[in-house]
């Protein structure tokens, strides 16, 4: 008699019999609102973001945890599936840009002009370049940063504006009585705008659910911001890191606060004016 079975293979012990069989688990597109389990920690919840390597779940009671997305790390109706990002849709309409733009295909960026726009720190920087740089390398405009609104007044007289060198100017906390207004209202020049939105940091300026999250925290005068939002969220990480993981959640201008959205596009419509092409 054959010591083993053809049908049963060598060894009916070998291999992890706990896991599914690699290709017998479905993949599923990780869509908002898609109630997904851990299978690994039992935790339940509706999916509020994704990313390359992650996904974010929110439970009932708010509660959210973010999971690597993993092979078979997952159960839908109790079966085991592997979560994917989305694939892209393929539509008939015209190509749009982060901002909601229609699209320049094929087009090299324009030689820059010399008009620019200035925004606090990298973090702005980052957030403005993923939702208008297409935008922004059509039109031939540079996004530079001040490191610190303190610095404003120099950066302006260093500049020199004038009819067609425009300065465009965004300020987080533009709010009145804010230190931000203050140092604003130094600059009077014509050639300048200085536009603001009014949260303390351009982080809050990403919807909340963008991140998975309910609401951007209060954090107590006299504590760093960024600092305390970690803290008041539970994120163990580096404000650097919990900055990459914001900024990966962002898609489009429909994960942005009007506020911030409104004044990045009067900038643009700014230092782009018809008239600053002409001799």
């Amino acid at each position: 008699m054959s010591s083993h079975s053809p049908k049963y293979g060598n060894d009916v012990l070998a291999g992890d019999w706990r896991r599914p069989r690699k290709g017998s688990v479905p993949e599923v597109p990780a869509q908002r609102g898609l109630v997904a389990e851990s299978a690994d920690e039992g935790f339940c919840g509706a999916i509020v973001a994704w990313d390359k390597q992650t996904v974010t779940l929110e439970d009932r009671a708010g509660r959210t945890r973010v999971f690597d997305l993993a092979p078979a790390a997952f159960l839908i109706d109790g079966a085991p599936v592997t979560l994917v990002r989305p694939s892209p849709t393929v539509s008939s309409a015209p190509l749009r840009s982060a901002s909601g733009s229609v699209a320049v295909r094929d087009v090299r960026s324009r030689v820059a002009k010399e008009s620019r726009i200035y925004v606090e720190g990298a973090h702005d920087a980052d957030l403005v370049e993923k939702i208008w740089g297409h935008d922004l390398r059509v039109e031939g405009v540079v996004v530079e940063y001040l490191e610190g609104v303190d610095h404003l007044p120099d950066v302006v007289a260093e500049f020199s504006p004038a009819p067609q060198r425009r300065l465009g100017v965004l300020v987080d906390h533009l709010v009145d009585g804010s230190k931000e207004s203050r140092i604003a209202g130094q600059v009077t020049s014509p050639h300048v705008l200085v536009v603001g939105h009014p949260y303390i940091d351009v982080w809050a300026a990403v919807k909340p659910a963008t991140v998975g999250i309910r609401r951007w925290p209060d954090v107590p005068r006299g504590i760093p911001w960024k600092e305390g939002v970690l803290d008041a969220l539970g994120w163990r990480m580096e404000p650097g890191e919990a900055w990459q993981r914001i900024l990966g959640s962002v898609r489009s201008y429909a994960d942005l606060e009007p506020e911030l959205l409104g004044r990045v596009e009067e900038l643009i419509d700014f230092v782009t004016a018809p008239h600053l092409d002409r001799q």
